[in-house]
Parts: structure tokens; sequence; C-alpha cells
């Protein structure tokens, strides 16, 4: 994997949240996992999550193994090492997911509460 310098349009693109890759690796297979999925920037912490009532590998795989890459690929592109914490505790859940619908103009918090997939980004190396 790449590491990239957490330079000034790297920070930035972190600071606006957006349409990213992740790389998993299978709790099965061992094999990288590649997807696209969007992250969010709130209140300076970084949280993905995504719609109610699927089922997804990438988050069994987090759970297996919480190391992931992070990648960039907008304006600023990146590979980036990062580490996930899934969010089941429903009070952090209620305080995060109503400012993800809002932003998807969503109403159906409730639902995104209790099916909607959570965790929060830490980026290695982002501290300071």
């Amino acid at each position: 994997m790449t590491t990239a310098t957490l330079d000034q349009p790297i920070r930035d693109a972190l600071a606006r949240g957006g349409v990213i890759d992740i790389t998993t690796t299978g709790r099965k297979t061992g094999q990288p996992h590649r997807i696209e999925i969007v992250f969010h920037n709130i209140g300076g912490r970084l949280y993905i999550s995504g719609m109610p009532g699927f089922k997804r590998s990438y988050i069994a795989n987090l759970a297996a193994n919480p190391h992931f890459t992070f990648h960039l690929k907008g304006s600023a592109k990146a590979d980036l090492a990062a580490t996930a914490r899934i969010i089941t505790d429903e009070a952090e859940r209620r305080e995060v997911l109503p400012e993800i619908a809002r932003i998807w103009k969503r109403d159906d918090v409730e639902t995104m509460v209790e099916q909607s997939p959570l965790f929060e980004v830490t980026i290695d190396g982002l501290a300071g």
C-alpha cells in the first residue's frame, strides 16, 4: 500500500467528505476487497455509513480486521492507511446518523439507527 504525506490538499479533502474507495481484507479469503463509498466529516471526525436494510461484507471484513485503505480519488488522490471503529452503541448512533440523514435528505432516522452500517475512521498519522 502506498501511504501519502498528509499535506494540505489531503487535509482539505478529508475536511470536505465525499466519494472514496475503501479496500478491506476479506474475512474468509484474506484477499483485498475494494468498494466505492461516501465518507462524512462531522465535527472534525470521519464517518462512513450506508443505506439501511442490506448486509454489507465490508462491515464483516472490518469487524474481523479493522485496518483498511482509505482511497481519496477526487482533487486530492491518496491511499491512506486507516482503522475502523464500528459503532454499535445506540446513543452514539443517534448522535451521528441524523447528520448523515440530513446530508442524504432522508427522513427515516429511526430506520437508519436500527439498520445502517456506521463506523468511525481514523487515518494513521492524522493527529497533529
